[in-house]
């Protein structure tokens, strides 16, 4: 028998854009490249080699996000360590909506994320790169 989802997924993510600030793809675009922004790019690792990525962008998989924030845990990484804005993104606006807002539940701030993600992004001309 099936367990009853009280919270499901996607009421889980509306709740997180109503906390967080929500980027278009093509504001995004426009902030590549600035040095007071960091774009987190959290898919799997296997997305990122089929589909390639932001050039710049700052691999996270989503199952590690909340371990590299925190500088006491042992796996902290120090790019969230920096006073800078976080774009974050998946593939289509859903984890990273959910990951920003674990982000500034956490106190990284500030923080954002491309509503329509890297399909998104590519769709709005963003420049694309495919990883070695």
């Amino acid at each position: 028998m099936a367990q009853d989802i009280t919270t499901p997924v996607r009421q889980l993510v509306e709740d997180a854009k109503k906390a967080i600030e929500e980027i278009s793809a093509e504001e995004a675009i426009a902030l590549h490249g600035d040095g007071g922004v960091v774009i987190v790019d959290i898919r799997d690792v296997r997305e990122l080699h089929r589909d390639g990525k932001i050039p710049g962008a700052f691999h996270c998989p989503r199952g590690m996000l909340e371990f590299w924030i925190d500088p006491a845990s042992p796996y902290h990484k120090d790019v969230f360590a920096q006073h800078k804005k976080y774009i974050f993104h998946c593939a289509s606006g859903w984890r990273s909506a959910l990951a920003a807002e674990v982000a500034q539940r956490m106190g990284l701030k500030p923080v954002a994320h491309i509503e329509t993600g890297f399909t998104g992004w590519k769709k709005a001309g963003g420049p694309v790169e495919m990883p070695e």
